[in-house]
């Protein structure tokens, strides 16, 4: 068993962790709120660190998912952070949606302290960290995959190695653009059968079973209905993921016209309150009177 130290516990890294721990790894965990460190002990058994350096001092493999570009160069880069106190040969493994560009930068730095580093981004959402059920992207080298599968394979449902470093967050990003761009065609769908008054539930039923079937369809049809969107990925969320996308198409001359069209849907459903509503909440600005 690994020992493995597990650097921000919000609402994917939290039961991530905790799977960790279940599997028998040794399991320190940091998180800026440091309740939430010690709450996580007491439920899982692993150790709450004070601070960093302390929760990687005798880690194996090192795991970080975090929020966004700049607390990945916080918990990465300050002279207390991950690549300045990591065992010598520890692999780094980051589950964040971040940019490339950042990957690519760690990558660099703590190989030249001789440790290894995995952008590794998960998809599957709050219920799928729950039940071990995610999707997670890699970049990085065979070398290193294959060291660090064993840990993430207890939570991970497909396990993928994309190519170098940086190919787990362009492989994330284009997750986020067919996503945006489903859901944007369910809530319009949905929208037209209730103008229709057509019954809603039925027309689902009947499409669902040909090609205009998703996961979105299957899993998020029926609560868009109801107006319920607590589901665990905010729009928020979603917003910092599309714009790095958009971010990334323009420097690699990709053309997104209706990535960023949702995106400014998105924006709408931020103006109407809906900050931390799931990313299913588009129908209602099409509801909008």
């Amino acid at each position: 068993m690994a020992q493995i130290a597990f650097i921000g516990l919000g609402v994917m890294g939290y039961p991530m962790a905790g799977h960790l721990s279940k599997a028998g790894h040794g399991v320190s965990v940091w998180n800026r709120t440091s309740k939430t460190a010690q709450r996580w002990a007491n439920e899982f058994g692993g150790a709450a660190a004070d601070n960093i350096a302390k929760a990687v001092a005798q880690a194996d493999i090192i795991l970080t998912c975090v929020g966004a570009d700049e607390d990945l160069r916080e918990v990465y880069e300050s002279p207390e952070g991950i690549i300045a106190k990591a065992p010598p040969s520890a692999l780094l493994v980051d589950h964040t949606t971040a940019s490339a560009g950042i990957a690519e930068r760690l990558a660099k730095a703590a190989n030249n302290r001789g440790l290894g580093f995995i952008d590794a981004p998960v998809s599957g959402g709050q219920q799928g960290a729950e039940n071990g059920q995610l999707t997670i992207m890699c970049g990085g080298t065979q070398e290193h995959f294959d060291a660090v599968r064993p840990v993430l394979e207890c939570y991970a449902r497909a396990l993928n190695l994309m190519g170098p470093v940086g190919s787990g967050q362009k492989t994330k990003m284009v997750n986020q653009i067919a996503i945006a761009g489903l859901l944007q065609g369910l809530s319009e769908a949905l929208h037209f059968a209730e103008q229709a008054e057509l019954d809603v539930r039925k027309v689902i039923d009947v499409i669902s079973k040909g090609a205009a079937q998703s996961w979105q369809m299957e899993n998020r049809s029926g609560t868009m209905i109801d107006g319920e969107f607590n589901h665990g990925f905010a729009v928020d969320w979603m917003r910092k993921d599309l714009g790095i996308c958009l971010d990334e198409a323009r420097r690699n001359g990709s053309k997104l016209p209706v990535t960023a069209l949702v995106d400014q849907f998105y924006s709408d459903v931020q103006d109407m309150g809906g900050n931390r509503w799931d990313t299913s909440s588009l129908i209602q600005r099409l509801r909008k009177k």
